[in-house]
């Protein structure tokens, strides 16, 4: 897996914690510092954690699942790219409290991260992924797209949210469309 691919699955997994951060930042009046490490800790830490609790799940099974690896990338890249999809298209709006306290944090961060997890099982299946360079880029760009997302949301509210869900959605099904494609020998990059 090249940097570039690695590059936009953690710009599409980082959206929905990039929407949350959004979100935080509508609900705080005044942002201070420690906004901003809070969320960019929180959500890149799990951002990266749960990829590699993936990884270690999915290396678990590896030996079972070779034959349909590229299937279940795809289908697994498909699903979180569609929820992302349909959360992007809701009129439905989500209500985040303007608590920074560590459990509220951590409820959001689990709660943005469990597409991690399957795409973790995802590398896992893929041939020369470096797993300690995926987990860390996912954490750095999580971390700098939460703080910009908290700036974005106490400046200029929700606008954003729903482009940020729809456009992490469709770099997710792409990419997985991309894993299947070259499996299947249709394209080669």
């Amino acid at each position: 897996m090249g940097i570039t691919e690695l590059f936009f699955i953690a710009l599409g997994l980082s959206m929905d914690a990039f929407a949350v951060s959004v979100c935080k930042g509508l609900s705080t009046q005044w942002l201070k510092p420690r906004h901003y490490i809070a969320v960019g800790l929180w959500f890149g830490g799990f951002q990266a954690l749960m990829p590699f609790i993936g990884y270690l799940l999915g290396s678990s099974f590896e030996g079972y699942i070779t034959e349909y690896d590229h299937w279940i990338a795809f289908v697994l890249l498909a699903f979180i790219g569609g929820n992302m999809l349909k959360e992007g298209l809701s009129k439905e709006t989500d209500s985040v409290n303007s608590s920074f306290s560590a459990a509220t944090m951590a409820v959001l961060a689990v709660a943005t991260s469990i597409d991690a997890l399957a795409v973790g099982i995802t590398f896992a299946l893929l041939p020369n992924v470096n797993i300690a360079a995926a987990v860390g880029f996912i954490g750095v760009i999580t971390f700098a797209l939460s703080c910009v997302g908290l700036k974005i949301g106490n400046v200029f509210g929700t606008k954003y949210k729903s482009k940020a869900e729809i456009a992490g959605g469709v770099i997710l099904i792409l990419i997985g469309l991309k894993i299947l494609l070259e499996h299947l020998g249709v394209i080669s990059f």
